[in-house]
């Protein structure tokens, strides 16, 4: 009995250890990014594009940076999702649990998830060489869609396999298809799930860096065609950085603050939107 009590104390004690260490590191993070950043925030930075010398401490902002990462971030999202819920209602509503094929295609989906977003970066590179684009505002709208897709897909098969079988069966009982239980039923059982899982793959998507190196490019103006290169706020951190003036290495602690602020508010929205649409979930 003493035995289970030590063992269970020192469970518990590990567990908030570790619940202690992911909060410590998280508000440090945050807090660096702050402290840091707060000082050179301004109304400019969010508001005008790079002017000339923005980079050696000359006026202007990051708003393309700001435009460009929603712009790519929205369109890789609706993309993905076109592609990741036709997928995962597959898997579920139209082959066997225990299909050879569903089987094949979760570990697939494992396989591309592990792939590192430079080779994403890489392999939409050459499918634009292929088909003669450069880099633009569509080349990093595929490249993210692409990273984005089976982090996607298989958050979205989690929720999905939650469903009850039961819910799923007493809607065919009443003469329903397979497509109208997937989407009368399922979709509308797992929608706080399925939106999570959408904004999991959405912050994925806004802070890549490597995905859009080579494919949406980099331009101190304001996204306004597909085919034109696109900022985005990862690598505008990334330039800044890598500049030897003090005041323009603050301006990315500056960025990186506007970055976490616009996941935070994607978050937020996506929690509410979840809330308010609980109330068709089955308990």
């Amino acid at each position: 009995m003493n035995r289970r009590r030590v063992a269970e104390g020192i469970a518990r004690a590990l567990m908030a250890a570790s619940v202690a260490t992911v909060l410590a590191v998280l508000l440090l993070i945050i807090g660096t990014v702050i402290v840091r950043g707060v000082p050179a925030m301004s109304w400019a930075m969010i508001s005008q594009p790079p002017r000339g010398g923005f980079y050696l401490g000359k006026e202007g902002g990051i708003l393309n940076a700001i435009l460009g990462s929603l712009a790519i971030t929205a369109g890789a999202t609706a993309l993905a999702l076109s592609w990741s819920l036709p997928v995962v209602l597959c898997l579920n509503a139209y082959l066997p649990p225990r299909s050879p094929l569903a089987s094949a295609a979760r570990f697939a989906l494992d396989v591309l998830w592990g792939i590192p977003s430079i080779v994403y970066g890489a392999f939409g590179f050459v499918v634009m060489l292929w088909f003669g684009i450069g880099a633009s505002l569509l080349g990093g709208i595929i490249a993210v869609a692409l990273l984005i897709f089976p982090i996607m897909a298989r958050a979205m098969d989690e929720v999905v396999r939650t469903v009850p079988q039961e819910l799923t069966d007493a809607s065919y009982a009443r003469g329903a298809t397979r497509l109208e239980t997937s989407l009368k039923v399922v979709v509308r059982q797992t929608l706080p799930g399925l939106v999570t899982a959408v904004l999991i793959a959405m912050g994925r998507g806004i802070g890549d860096a490597a995905s859009v190196l080579f494919t949406a490019g980099f331009t101190d103006s304001i996204p306004v065609s597909l085919f034109r290169p696109a900022a985005t706020l990862p690598l505008a951190i990334f330039f800044q950085l890598g500049t030897p003036f003090p005041e323009v290495q603050a301006r990315a602690y500056a960025s990186a603050l506007v970055l976490t602020a616009l996941i935070l508010a994607i978050s937020a929205a996506a929690r509410l939107f979840g809330h308010r649409y609980s109330r068709h979930v089955v308990r």
